[in-house]
């Protein structure tokens, strides 16, 4: 009998065991599942997922952005139920800010919980009949602000990454610094300073590049150009001795062609890289894209 009681004694004491031990790995577990939930980061749109991408490359998060690659600025972007819960899921949100999101204060005060990145503080805005100009990607120096305002916010919103994050950055930012020695190669070429643009974003291009935007026929697809207003550019073309337009083909195709049949303009097509391909080198190939384009313009042009 008393080896019965000592048989059962045992069974129940490695149930009662098992049972502890279950408990303590279902803890454990349960405690390493919180601390390594990897963060979600939502960009607004394009130029913000390309730059973001970049900064968080080999860090344990999700990242994801708001607006389809095709979408474009987002002047009149409207969140769908399906974009607010996106967004309320997630822990950060990069924006490009500068008014470029016209949604962007809404979302500051219906989630408290996120962490709201504006990469556009402490840049020196262009301006465009008194209203800022938001398109600050389109311009490498300011782009490269915008890639340290990200990588030092994330930093201090997700600092178990922080080393990952400034260490992309200053990698990114030196494949930066190579475009923008040649923008002052292609600026040292450019015989006129003088210059008309057909999207507002070419006005930080056009800083880069040393020259003086004389005026602005922003164009998009819902814009319809008058005889009037061609006839405005020709103007100014006359005026101010102009020599190159910087235009985006898809929009300005046939004003483009307009204005190169009754001058001697030459309307040069370039990116405003707001829509493509989610890949990392995106920002890098399309830029220099854009510049060699404009030199292989010019160049043809003054022999």
């Amino acid at each position: 009998m008393k080896k019965r009681y000592q048989t059962f004694g045992c069974i129940l004491f490695a149930i009662l065991a098992m049972f502890v031990i279950c408990t303590v790995v279902s803890v454990s577990f349960d405690k390493s599942s919180k601390k390594q939930k990897s963060k979600l980061i939502v960009t607004s749109f394009y130029p913000m997922y390309v730059a973001t991408s970049n900064i968080v490359d080999g860090a344990d998060v999700e990242l994801k952005n708001l607006s389809e690659p095709k979408t474009g600025c987002l002047h009149d972007f409207q969140l769908t139920t399906q974009d607010m819960k996106l967004i309320s899921t997630s822990d950060i949100f990069v924006a490009n800010g500068a008014g470029m999101e016209s949604f962007l204060e809404d979302i500051v005060k219906e989630y408290k919980n996120v962490s709201i990145i504006d990469s556009s503080k402490g840049i020196n805005l262009l301006k465009e009949e008194d209203e800022e100009n938001s398109h600050i990607w389109m311009g490498t120096k300011t782009y490269r602000q915008q890639v340290k305002n990200i990588a030092k916010q994330l930093s201090k919103d997700d600092p178990d990454n922080a080393k990952i994050y400034m260490k992309n950055a200053k990698l990114y930012d030196e494949k930066l610094k190579k475009l923008q020695k040649q923008e002052k190669e292609l600026s040292s070429k450019l015989t006129s300073k003088n210059i008309i643009i057909f999207h507002e974003a070419f006005a930080y291009l056009a800083e880069d590049l040393d020259l003086d935007v004389k005026y602005v026929l922003d164009l998009d697809e819902e814009r319809q150009v008058s005889a009037g207003e061609i006839a405005d550019v020709l103007s100014q073309v006359k005026k101010n001795k102009i020599e190159y337009i910087l235009a985006e083909k898809q929009y300005a195709k046939s004003v483009g062609d307009a204005i190169e049949r009754e001058s001697n303009v030459k309307v040069i097509y370039i990116d405003p890289l707001n829509r493509g391909k989610y890949d990392k080198n995106s920002y890098l190939d399309g830029m220099k894209k854009n510049l060699d384009k404009i030199e292989k313009e010019i160049t043809n042009k003054q022999n």
